[in-house]
């Protein structure tokens, strides 16, 4: 498998762009998240790489940070869902957007990502809750598993696994959260608030 590849960018035309690698041309299809942070052509460029056998031929995929890997990679375990529409929703949002759409349960907001349709949203909210708190939280540098998420977003994942719904555990996280709380006082005050 290819994990990765470093060269001089020698073409990019959305979605494609060859890389030289060694006198060796890839080419991969990418991300407009990808795009937009490659340099010029001409200049050295180091990506993260999917390599997917499909019907008819093989397909290299690049992206610019490990996190978009994962969210390409893990978009595609939901039922239906192919590369094609994988890449549209890294073209259509950043992958701290998605994870928050998908934590919140946002089906209206992610139908508006070009190719997903309701029961795609929804498939992917049931199918990657669990999951969506990690997309952010892989260090794009080291690769390592680092969790940024904010005091706010863990306060509502884990309200939401105490079984609130999305919206509900948003909302009563917002409405405990101050300036400088840890998620476990969002939570407390959250809880209490509920029980009044």
């Amino acid at each position: 498998m290819i994990a990765t590849l470093a060269g001089i960018l020698t073409h990019k035309q959305p979605p494609w762009l060859v890389m030289d690698v060694h006198g060796v041309g890839y080419e991969l299809e990418a991300p407009m998240s990808t795009f937009y942070d490659l340099p010029e052509v001409g200049r050295d460029v180091r990506l993260y790489t999917h390599y997917a056998q499909r019907e008819g031929g093989v397909a290299l995929y690049g992206f610019m940070t490990l996190p978009e890997r994962r969210v390409f990679r893990d978009v595609q375990k939901v039922s239906g869902i192919g590369a094609k529409i994988a890449l549209a929703v890294l073209s259509g949002v950043s992958v701290d957007d998605f994870a928050r759409l998908v934590q919140a349960g946002d089906v209206s907001a992610l139908t508006r990502i070009p190719g997903i349709g309701k029961k795609i949203a929804e498939r992917m909210v049931v199918e990657l809750r669990d999951r969506a708190v990690e997309f952010a939280g892989i260090d794009s540098v080291t690769g390592t598993g680092l969790v940024v998420a904010d005091p706010l977003s863990e306060a509502t994942t884990a309200l939401q696994q105490l079984g609130y719904k999305p919206v509900d555990a948003q909302r009563m996280a917002k409405a405990a959260c101050s300036q400088g709380d840890t998620p476990e006082t969002i939570i407390r005050k959250a809880l209490q608030s509920a029980l009044r």
